[in-house]
């Protein structure tokens, strides 16, 4: 059986042909771990030091999360209950509006 890190984590490459590939796996990993909620607190953390490290292995900065206000953290919390039917449109335009390249 396999374990929760090789199973999310299984299909990302090792380096990335193209940013918009890894946006867009960063928006399932992120919205995934976000609605499986596996720890009692610090999910949100934990989502987004992944995230960061996602990019950072791949040689970009982190994401921008604390430049969420209100009206972003609205869409943030929709693609989220998005992420949980397996729809991660709203995740992929979320995180593609924090990335830095």
């Amino acid at each position: 059986m396999e374990t929760f890190e090789n199973e999310i984590l299984s299909f990302l490459p090792n380096k990335y042909g193209k940013v918009d590939d890894l946006i867009s796996d960063i928006a399932k990993v992120h919205g995934e771990l976000l609605f499986i909620h596996p720890f009692r607190e610090g999910n949100g953390r934990t989502a987004r030091v992944l995230a960061n490290l996602m990019c950072r292995k791949q040689g970009f900065g982190p994401l921008k999360f604390d430049q969420i206000g209100n009206k972003e953290f609205d869409l943030y919390v929709s693609a989220v209950q998005n992420s949980a039917k397996k729809n991660y449109g709203q995740m992929t335009d979320f995180i593609k509006s924090i990335f830095r390249e």
